[in-house]
């Protein structure tokens, strides 16, 4: 096949060049740890009563098109996003308004509210936090422009459990593979070049960012050995993008991590007098650990809570001399309400955050229009336009949860909302569709392969270390702060939820085109 170009790419395959590719790639995603536990849906807990299968991630067949300028601009924002949210997170006054508009209607976030005023009341011992943080974008085509010019829009913002950075490094090194085995058809050489496929660092360096924080910890308190706790979810189908983490944290920087099921937090860790964090693994009972760093996988979703004890283990957890990654107030910084406030059209928000007005305007032009539904003017407005069929299309409405499958998308937001108490409607935001060029690509799931129109989700990481402050006039001070590799997430057309581990979504790479 010749003449390949972007609009009819990727090329159709013939049987034999199907077959090579495919065996390749599901080869090499077992062999290098591009895997998830099989969803039950798939292999039954039946088949695998001891849990010892793994089946290749849902990933896409080719990289995707991308526009050089697009992914240029999100890796070139992260550090500035990254000084944002740090600095929202030390802003407890500023957090306080916010959440203050929610506590009343949204019972995760005012627990979340009371871990952090119950630390507080005792006195917060550790002036540090972590923030792996991964600000998700589309590619928008502006269908007012003449030309039809493309730039990122912010999708959201997350501070806590951004996943899939193990994985992101793993897709991009198999896409480069394929290429070099000459798996890719030779029609495809004038897009799919070496140069052009961009290679995502993210494991490697979310790991120096858990490695930092353990060096910042300084020495032990109570003369035990040092380790980072990773507390998970249990089970956990997404435990290999986790492993990567802890494998480059081990071999790059000789840091010892132990993963601790949520819901296992108060019968395997203490707190001694000075709130050490002492973890005991329950495979070696006589050795316990003093732990630096705890890294939240697990407490972002109401549904990791499901018995009051697990909020006494994340009030243990916030309570210790250990760092948090993140802090439950970085976590709060994470609301989309904070998203909404900051994108609402003339808010004065964000220069208090980035005085810089060069910075505060690049993370301005990131922002798609994102409206309150409250009784403020722009609430009413955003009221009407949600409740309207005609215009409710071009909208989507989110509630204050990080994961996949939490969305209402266009034509469904009316029944919606009529369904639900109107007292319950501020804890929603409503945000303006974002309208990505049209890509076809194939994806593979559960074995399955799925071809067609594509819709793909960008994710920068940033890690940012920062001290806290000890009061209002110390306004606390970044250590460390840098932009942390991409993940590029790619979903069938016809799908609106973007969630790999939520079952909408594959982890894919980027082809960048000019």
């Amino acid at each position: 096949m010749s003449g390949l170009t972007p609009l009819n790419y990727p090329p159709e395959l013939t049987p034999e060049e199907s077959e090579y590719l495919l065996t390749n790639l599901k080869d090499w995603s077992i062999a290098n740890g591009l895997a998830v536990r099989p969803a039950p849906s798939f292999v039954s807990p039946e088949q695998d009563p001891t849990g010892v299968l793994a089946a290749t991630a849902p990933v896409t067949l080719f990289p995707s098109l991308f526009p050089r300028n697009c992914l240029d601009a999100g890796v070139a924002i992260q550090t500035a996003y990254n000084e944002l949210y740090s600095a929202i997170a030390r802003d407890e006054a500023w957090l306080k308004d916010i959440v203050e508009e929610l506590i009343d209607i949204d019972e995760f976030v005012a627990k979340l509210w009371q871990t952090h005023l119950a630390v507080k009341k005792e006195g917060y011992v550790q002036d540090l936090t972590l923030g792996l943080f991964r600000s998700d974008y589309m590619v928008h085509t502006d269908q007012s422009s003449p030309s039809g010019s493309t730039g990122l829009k912010q999708v959201e913002f997350n501070t806590i459990a951004s996943s899939f950075g193990g994985l992101s490094t793993q897709v991009s090194r198999l896409h480069k593979y394929l290429l070099s085995i000459n798996a890719y058809p030779e029609s495809t050489s004038s897009i799919i070049k070496a140069e052009a496929l961009r290679q995502s660092k993210s494991a490697s360096s979310l790991a120096q960012g858990l490695a930092a924080a353990h060096k910042a910890y300084g020495r032990s308190v109570t003369g035990r050995p040092l380790c980072v706790l990773f507390v998970v979810q249990n089970p956990e189908r997404n435990v290999f993008d986790q492993r990567h983490l802890e494998y480059a944290l081990f071999e790059g920087h000789d840091v010892r991590s132990f993963r601790l099921p949520f819901e296992q937090t108060l019968s395997h860790t203490r707190l001694d007098e000075d709130r050490s964090l002492l973890y005991t693994p329950p495979s070696s009972p006589s050795t316990s650990y003093e732990v630096t760093t705890v890294y939240f996988r697990a407490g972002y979703s109401p549904d990791d809570y499901p018995e009051e004890k697990e909020w006494s283990a994340r009030l243990h957890l916030e309570k210790s001399r250990a760092i948090k990654c993140p802090s439950v107030l970085t976590h709060l910084a994470g609301c989309k309400k904070v998203q909404q406030v900051l994108a609402t059209p003339h808010s004065p928000h964000l220069k208090r955050f980035l005085p810089d007005e060069d910075m505060a305007s690049k993370v301005l032009a990131t922002f798609a229009p994102i409206y309150p539904l409250d009784d403020s003017e722009a609430g009413k407005e955003a009221k009407k336009l949600a409740q309207d069929v005609g215009s409710a299309t071009r909208y989507v409405l989110k509630p204050q949860r990080e994961g996949g499958g939490n969305n209402v998308y266009r034509k469904a937001i009316p029944p919606f909302l009529e369904k639900l108490p109107q007292t319950h409607w501020p804890a929603y935001i409503l945000m303006e569709m974002i309208e990505p060029p049209p890509l076809t690509n194939a994806i593979l799931r559960n074995g399955q392969l799925q071809r067609g129109g594509v819709i793909g989700e960008l994710g920068v990481y940033g890690v940012c270390l920062w001290r806290n402050g000890k009061d209002d006039k110390d306004a606390g001070q970044i250590l460390e702060n840098w932009e942390a590799g991409y993940l590029l997430r790619t979903k069938g057309d016809q799908s609106e939820e973007g969630g790999v581990a939520a079952g909408f979504g594959a982890v894919d790479s980027c082809v960048v085109i000019d």
